[in-house]
């Protein structure tokens, strides 16, 4: 059976409301939910991550686990603490802004690597894909998947509340658009890397020249495929307001579903028919705004 890595952050998200009072707290970063959701689905996924022997990295991995999700290769290192983001103004209407508190160990990432055979699924991307205290490591597995002819899967963007100098982490980002075979992205994502550009002109300028195919989310959660010279737009099935986070990963899993079950392998994946693909985001999209 065809197995699935996800390699992403391990964060702990605590919401406040206006009164500075905290509503909610959950795992977040979009490659670790789309792993959980994965895991519910009865799919063998392996989260690859890190997070401390603390409670609030007890609280991540018990989410995995609950959530049908391997955890075997996430790194519970002991000199530190695991990351945690406070979010601020999560009504609608309100300015948001959120602070990160990290504590890290010098020597980061000391992960078990999972075993990756062809045609399994790698997802990876945010912030962790383009850290470059981790870069090395985890690229090493990114490679390794693209040599073990693995269907490579590339989340783009930063974690919330980190502003990245995108021309210092640009050659990351365009290796990591070179190496995937699918890029499903955001607007927020896309106009970090290139602000003021319209994702038609990202795609063709930036993106079409590595051949991998572009998934472009708008702020509606209507998507576009961008396929070697097709595009197909896939308009909303309904109004969407549970978070973009819960969206995007539902999203996601779905599409890998989808490609699991329709017996795609990495070969084929460019030659499916944009018939195939509308199909299938449909599905990802109808999917996506399915209640937790």
């Amino acid at each position: 059976m065809r197995k699935i890595t996800a390699i992403g952050e391990s964060v702990l998200d605590i919401t406040f409301g206006a009164d500075n009072q905290p509503l909610k707290s959950f795992v977040g970063g979009r490659v670790a939910n789309a792993a959980a959701e994965l895991g519910r689905k009865g799919l063998p996924v392996t989260m690859v991550s890190e997070c401390c022997t603390d409670c609030v990295g007890d609280v991540i991995i018990d989410f995995h686990k609950q959530s049908g999700v391997n955890t075997g290769s996430i790194d519970r290192y002991t000199d530190g603490a695991t990351a945690i983001s406070l979010i601020y103004g999560s009504h609608p209407g309100d300015a948001k802004r959120t602070i990160n508190y990290t504590s890290y160990p010098k020597d980061r990432f000391d992960v078990v690597w999972p075993r990756i055979d062809e045609d399994d699924v790698l997802l990876f991307g945010s912030y962790y894909s383009i850290d470059h205290s981790l870069r090395e490591r985890l690229f090493e597995m990114v490679k390794y998947a693209r040599e073990r002819k693995a269907s490579i899967i590339y989340l783009p963007g930063c974690q919330h509340g980190i502003n990245c100098r995108i021309t210092k982490v640009m050659p990351e980002i365009l290796e990591n658009f070179e190496i995937s075979d699918i890029v499903i992205a955001n607007r927020q994502d896309l106009e970090q890397i290139y602000p003021g550009e319209e994702p038609n002109t990202v795609y063709h300028n930036h993106i079409e020249y590595y051949d991998c195919i572009l998934l472009y989310i708008d702020d509606d959660y209507n998507a576009t495929i961008f396929i070697r010279g097709n595009t197909t737009f896939v308009p909303a099935t309904t109004i969407y307001d549970g978070g973009s986070l819960h969206w995007q990963s539902r999203f996601t899993a779905s599409l890998i579903g989808s490609i699991l079950s329709n017996e795609i392998s990495t070969s084929a994946l460019r030659s499916v028919s944009p018939t195939e693909w509308e199909k299938m985001v449909r599905l990802a999209i109808s999917f996506a705004v399915r209640p937790a």
